[in-house]
């Protein structure tokens, strides 16, 4: 059976994923006019090509000006529950953090209820910031039930939460949460090398093991320059 030539867009919009590839944020790439030319096509199909490119941020237009490369993002698919060290793995990126906090203290109201917990019971706190390729993705406020006080002897500069919990029998099975869009605070502009009031995701979830038990109540806040969240509805 003969094998159905790729259309004349899609042989553009590789052309330029490829060229991108080796060139720098901020760097100028060829002109509609000069890709009209070389592929022997009409700017309707180079226009089809680069939608899709200017919508996922790998490049982006400067009317009168040009067409340059966009920042690198990170491309998460929602649906899935997956930590961030798998997450940035599935990339080949490498994932380290920075601890900001590892501690043990009187869990808030909201805290005690998320996780079923006592009154007045302590939990674990963990705040790190995540990294990908040594460039700050996200800050990650965990706080988990004090029967997870073992963390706090744990590798969390680079290794895995989720694969520590797992280990020990604590295995994250479910998440309910919420996201929601916000602008970068001082801290977080700090941390992030992001503007003060730079957009930033919010995504707060809570974790469950498959027995429904809370195991991880998380508050994580994106670079939103850096990430892109894929949703599937059906």
């Amino acid at each position: 059976m003969a094998r159905r030539p790729m259309p004349r867009h899609e042989a553009v919009e590789r052309h330029i994923r490829s060229r991108i590839a080796g060139l720098n944020p901020g760097d100028q790439i060829e002109s509609d006019a000069e890709l009209c030319d070389l592929f022997q096509v009409s700017r309707m199909t180079v226009r089809q090509a680069t939608q899709r490119l200017v919508g996922e941020g790998v490049i982006y237009r400067i009317s009168g000006v040009g067409t340059f490369v966009g920042e690198p993002q990170v491309h998460r698919q929602m649906g899935q529950l997956r930590s961030f060290t798998e997450e940035m793995a599935l990339r080949g990126m490498t994932v380290s953090s920075t601890v900001l906090t590892s501690e043990l203290r009187v869990g808030s109201q909201e805290e005690i209820t998320a996780l079923r917990l006592a009154p007045q019971s302590n939990v674990v706190h963990v705040r790190r910031l995540r990294l990908a390729d040594d460039q700050p993705m996200a800050i990650e406020n965990v706080v988990l039930p004090p029967s997870c006080a073992w963390l706090l002897g744990e590798d969390l500069t680079h290794g895995s939460l989720h694969q520590a919990l797992t280990d020990k029998g604590f295995t994250p099975t479910r998440a309910t949460g919420t996201q929601i869009a916000a602008i970068a605070t001082e801290d977080d502009a700090a941390l992030l090398d992001l503007p003060i009031g730079a957009p930033i995701f919010v995504e707060r979830r809570l974790i469950t093991t498959a027995d429904g038990t809370p195991v991880e109540l998380t508050e994580s806040r994106y670079a939103g320059s850096r990430f892109v969240f894929h949703i599937e509805l059906a």
